[in-house]
């Protein structure tokens, strides 16, 4: 009867808490339409303005990136300071398809979506190759291999020509005039100069619906079985191995993945600039940083934080620039002090016991102990 008792408590602890990610899962995908429908209903009434306005594609490209930098640091548990040069390879993939096809394709959603799919393709190839060799790596050094290929990638980019005539496409390590255009031929990527001319296609649309995929992708990808996996190896690695567990397969997976949804915000960047260029500031391990910085203060493996600290931080500058002259002039100084109180608050042990008694759903979900006769 005590074995009846105790499987019975157990099924039942395990149906709540699957009730429990279920509801914050849709939670999740409920907040994110909120977020669309009443910023659209704002702009409609002139409640935003232009500056706030320019900066919503911005905010949901900086969200997808923690989200999915997330799933390498937060889920996987490896250390990867090389997620602007996946961003960077779909960045320049997905504006060089839009570049090729644009006379081809002239349905501007239509070629825009491919883009996005070509720029996803190369970003998770891209992780995939780079994961081959970097994932046997652990902790420090993995960090400083992941660091030097994303600049690897940047300064190819920088010294890399593509043009295009009537013959085809024409590439070349050294400079534009060694393509050997033709007179009516076109120089799409030209080294450090970069991408010009690439049309304004994203729009918040766009962007809060790749949002709205990557949290989708990303949590049913945690709550499955090979997501379960993935948190077994980074628990413990050796137990997970001697139960049959392929430690490579469930790694690889996990970073070409990651590195697929960068480059899909990367395809969004391109298409919301004139210009392209494969900067320190666009995609060097400033930016890396940055992502990484988004992870941390969320929370780590938590994809809710993520989102929110991203969309915070990003807002931070241009709204302390607004409070008054001195604190625009020493708002940097602001933002460290508010980057180390939410550092305070999201991981001392009596914030996260105030956040599990009063912000968790499961607080609310308890059945309440019935009174004796």
């Amino acid at each position: 009867m005590d074995e009846l008792a105790y499987a019975t408590e157990k099924e039942g602890m395990m149906k709540k808490l699957r009730i429990n990610k279920m509801i914050k899962n849709y939670t999740t995908y409920a907040v994110i339409l909120a977020v669309y429908v009443i910023v659209n209903w704002m702009i409609q009434r002139g409640s935003i303005s232009s500056l706030f306005q320019g900066l919503l594609i911005p905010l949901c490209i900086y969200a997808v990136l923690a989200v999915s930098l997330n799933l390498t640091v937060g889920i996987l548990g490896e250390l990867s300071l090389g997620h602007a040069g996946f961003m960077c390879v779909g960045a320049f993939s997905g504006a060089f398809f839009t570049q090729v096809t644009q006379q081809i394709i002239t349905n501007g959603y239509l070629r825009f979506f491919l883009a996005i799919l070509f720029g996803v393709f190369f970003a998770g190839v891209a992780g995939l190759l780079i994961g081959i060799p970097v994932l046997r790596l652990r902790g420090d050094y993995l960090a400083i291999v992941t660091l030097a290929f994303g600049e690897i990638i940047k300064n190819l980019v920088n010294v890399l020509y593509i043009g295009k005539d009537s013959r085809g496409l024409h590439i070349s390590l050294k400079s534009s005039i060694d393509l050997g255009l033709e007179a009516d031929g076109k120089v799409i990527i030209n080294g450090a100069m970069g991408i010009t001319g690439t049309p304004k296609d994203s729009t918040f649309f766009i962007s809060i619906l790749l949002l709205f995929v990557t949290v989708l992708v990303i949590q049913n990808l945690i709550h499955s079985r090979a997501g379960r996996a993935v948190m077994a190896i980074r628990d413990n690695r050796i137990a997970a191995e001697s139960i049959g567990l392929n430690i490579t397969k469930y790694k690889l997976l996990a970073f070409s993945i990651s590195a697929a949804f960068a480059g899909a915000a990367g395809v969004v960047y391109a298409h919301n600039l004139a210009t392209l260029t494969a900067t320190g500031k666009n995609f060097g391990y400033n930016m890396s940083i940055m992502i990484l910085v988004f992870v941390v203060l969320g929370g780590i493996g938590n994809i809710q934080g993520s989102m929110i600290a991203a969309i915070i931080l990003t807002l931070l500058p241009e709204l302390l620039r607004n409070i008054s002259p001195f604190v625009s002039e020493n708002r940097m100084l602001f933002y460290a002090l508010v980057l180390i109180f939410m550092m305070l608050f999201g991981q001392s042990p009596k914030a996260i016991q105030f956040r599990k008694k009063y912000f968790t759903l499961s607080t609310y979900l308890k059945e309440k102990p019935k009174k004796e006769v």
